[in-house]
């Protein structure tokens, strides 16, 4: 793959969020040979350009957690996307719409906060369980640069795992409080159920996840580090949004996170 084309994408991407304008699936343009390490590749180049631009890195998002996604794209194993600072926003802060997402969705997940670097070439359970902090509900806003969500796993990788925004909660619970396995999920949307779902739905496990994230983040060279976030993945159905919605979100165990989107 000549680095003039992965470059091109990866400009063509950034481009894209800045203006808030969604673009074709990229995946005909990094051709039919191009594999999921082509586009992580796409994927650190617009790393890279943020970072320099200034912008803090503060954790990773997990996404393909779900077996029927995995599925639904010939796929299985998760996919990751970088999470920074400016992404994030407080448990009933308003988060724009205009001039920030483009066809925004909302998922709602468990948040990890760790206080150890991570950075065995195989981690397992007690290394994640040791290395957390504390762990938050949160708000995942998901929003793909192209055009009609009509994306592939390259495609989605390449475009920083669909990553946007998202909201953490403001209550801290330590793992041995919580049922990571069977806690249930209810988001609703102005009083109305929108998603469900309990913790298993993220792999089994959400641990599961953190797992897989801690290993890929050491094989990539970008090892998950003491302070960082990791947003483990959906637990239900994620929900399209529109501008002036207001989402709540209640996982047992946590108290409950609000994502309210200004309005046009």
């Amino acid at each position: 793959m000549p680095n003039s084309v992965v470059e091109s994408v990866a400009l063509a991407l950034r481009q894209a969020e800045l203006s808030q304008t969604a673009i074709a699936p990229i995946r005909p343009e990094l051709g039919e040979q191009a594999d999921v390490d082509v586009a992580y590749a796409v994927q650190e180049i617009n790393t890279q350009r943020v970072l320099l631009e200034g912008h803090r890195l503060v954790g990773r998002k997990i996404g393909l957690t779900s077996k029927v996604v995995q599925k639904q794209l010939g796929v299985d194993q998760p996919d990751f996307g970088m999470l920074f600072a400016d992404m994030a926003y407080g448990d009933g802060e308003i988060i724009p719409f205009q001039g920030k997402l483009i066809q925004p969705k909302v998922e709602a997940e468990i948040a990890l906060v760790l206080k150890q670097d991570l950075k065995q070439s195989k981690h397992t359970f007690a290394d994640i369980i040791g290395a957390t902090d504390y762990a938050l509900a949160a708000i995942e806003i998901v929003d793909s640069r192209i055009e009609n969500w009509k994306i592939t796993l390259i495609d989605t990788v390449a475009d920083n795992a669909s990553s946007a925004a998202f909201v953490l909660g403001s209550r801290p619970v330590k793992l041995d409080q919580l049922d990571l396995v069977n806690c249930k999920m209810t988001m609703t949307r102005a009083d109305e159920v929108v998603s469900q779902g309990v913790g298993k739905a993220c792999l089994g496990n959400p641990l599961n996840a953190a797992v897989w994230l801690a290993d890929e983040m050491v094989r990539r060279g970008r090892p998950l580090l003491a302070g960082d976030i990791v947003l483990t993945g959906a637990l239900g159905p994620m929900v399209i949004v529109n501008a002036g919605d207001e989402f709540k979100v209640e996982i047992e165990g946590f108290d409950p996170v609000t994502a309210c989107f200004a309005a046009e």
